[in-house]
């Protein structure tokens, strides 16, 4: 090669990289990005390359969920306490979570870990109870069909957490049934061994005889035990086949098989006391926000 050719090939070189440095327009600019400019689809294939504030949403997203909550703020949305006095009661030692203390300022906790304060388990929501005085044909545990109404239609504006019902109430019953999100309540309430008081106003098929009203009061053999009934009698100033009974069992259709033993069946079951709460105030199908003292009735359970 001649000198020339060695000095025309040098420039040569020297004209291409300067068109190749993105300063200049052209073809050869895709070989160097200012920070920011990527293009989409070689940040796609190439998620090593990717140049700052360019990453997928997705990953960010991920990585956010995945650090959890701060404790303070699990247990100030939980309603126990403000922001400020949830440090304070970490710093006392009086949250747990999973079974350990933990006193770490700026700890954080995943929404499925076990956090209780004081002993008793609290959920990253401020608790809310609603009572409904449920109306005949409405589904509590939800329906195939479609076209079938459930209560959750009747407290659709209630809340905007998630609520659930406690215990059941047959689809033809009617009366009080209690919704929270507050899942010890719920669990507690539901528990067979406590027993929560709850009173019945019952119409059967025919009048009942007053032999097997006392059989009803000496507790009926059933195929899972004894059914014992707090009171059972006559509704006053009504026919002999409506009765009023007080019961503490939770057991699944307990009301209904007691009288089906005895050779009689419901025509109306209304649920007029639950713990202590009434359906006084309170229309067929219309719910209402429990008091405090209520709640605080319910936790005492």
């Amino acid at each position: 090669m001649s000198r020339n050719d060695r000095s025309s090939g040098s420039r040569g070189d020297r004209s291409s990289n300067k068109t190749s440095s993105g300063r200049q327009s052209g073809a050869g600019r895709s070989k160097s990005h200012s920070r920011g400019n990527a293009p989409v689809s070689r940040d796609e294939k190439d998620p090593k390359n990717i140049s700052r504030g360019n990453a997928p949403v997705k990953k960010k997203q991920g990585a956010a969920k995945s650090e959890g909550i701060r404790l303070n703020k699990f247990v100030a949305n939980s309603g126990v306490c403000s922001r400020r006095d949830a440090d304070i009661y970490i710093a006392a030692g009086s949250v747990t979570v999973n079974g350990q203390v933990v006193t770490e300022m700026g700890h954080k906790v995943q929404l499925k870990d076990e956090v209780k304060f004081d002993g008793r388990r609290i959920y990253p929501e401020k608790p809310e109870y609603i009572l409904l005085n449920k109306p005949k044909g409405f589904f509590v545990t939800g329906s195939l069909d479609n076209k079938n109404r459930t209560v959750m239609d009747l407290i659709a504006g209630a809340s905007k957490s998630k609520l659930d019902p406690v215990g059941k109430l047959e689809t033809q019953s009617t009366g009080l049934l209690l919704f929270t999100n507050d899942g010890t309540m719920a669990k507690n309430l539901a528990n067979p061994k406590n027993g929560i008081r709850q009173i019945y106003h019952i119409e059967l098929d025919k009048d009942l005889a007053y032999d097997d009203l006392q059989k009803i009061k000496e507790g009926v053999k059933l195929e899972d035990g004894t059914a014992k009934v707090t009171e059972v009698s006559y509704v006053e100033n009504k026919p002999k086949r409506e009765i009023g009974l007080e019961i503490k069992s939770t057991k699944p259709h307990i009301v209904q098989r007691i009288f089906k033993s005895l050779g009689y069946e419901i025509v109306k079951l209304d649920r007029v006391v639950y713990g202590g709460l009434t359906k006084k105030d309170l229309t067929r199908g219309h719910w209402r926000v429990l008091s405090k003292q209520e709640v605080i009735n319910l936790s005492n359970i």
